[in-house]
């Protein structure tokens, strides 16, 4: 929710404060979000290998490897987000040249290393997800998820590598309506391809989700 709320502070009059906060919520709410899906993944994973007596996965259980893995993934991307603005931040630009006789205001995003890193470590959490997800799809349905996870990313994956050629080849609010609809469309996809399913079982097939139904199938 909070990766689709980021999106209301890309419209508008640009300024720096908007300028930083725009990139940084949508860098950091992101990765919480992946990491999160990411962390599920893991758990798919740990969850049957756990299953054989005596197995050493079954300690992994025990140390919530999920909240570790969400927290370090996120922190890591708060950490380049604050080396981004402590060394280059966004800033409020007049560009005098794209249009002749026009001046766009729009947003220089600083730093263009800082700002692909932040897009590139986004796209490594997608990918492991996608890896991993697409490993054990063949796990038993009733208990695994992953196949929802696996077209998650694929749609997270898919936006993003259209996404940039579009952003690198178009300026001022353009740009912008791009990024949006970038935003939107990924983060709308992965609430999409993870929780459409399980509401459809909830609402329309209540009888299926009980316990005898899961170990019969």
């Amino acid at each position: 929710m909070l990766s689709l709320v980021c999106a209301f502070l890309f419209p508008g009059r640009p300024v720096d404060i908007t300028c930083k906060m725009r990139q940084i919520s949508f860098g950091i709410f992101f990765s919480v979000a992946l990491s999160s899906v990411l962390a599920k993944t893991i758990m798919v994973c740990i969850a049957f290998k756990a299953t054989r007596p005596g197995s050493s996965w079954r300690k992994l259980m025990e140390f919530r490897v999920s909240y570790y893995v969400v927290v370090i993934c996120s922190f890591i991307q708060v950490l380049i987000c604050g080396i981004w603005l402590s060394m280059s931040p966004p800033y409020q630009e007049f560009d005098h040249h794209s249009y002749p006789g026009k001046i766009i205001i729009q947003c220089n995003e600083g730093s263009d290393i800082w700002f692909y890193s932040m897009l590139g470590y986004l796209g490594f959490l997608a990918a492991v997800s996608l890896v991993l997800a697409f490993m054990v799809r063949t796990l038993p349905d009733s208990f695994n998820e992953a196949k929802y996870i696996t077209f998650s990313m694929l749609v997270f994956c898919s936006v993003w590598i259209s996404m940039i050629p579009a952003y690198l080849s178009t300026r001022g609010k353009n740009m912008v309506a791009v990024e949006i609809f970038a935003i939107l469309s990924s983060s709308a996809g992965i609430l999409a391809c993870i929780f459409f399913p399980k509401c459809y079982i909830l609402i329309m097939k209540p009888e299926l989700n009980c316990r005898n139904q899961l170990v019969k199938k």
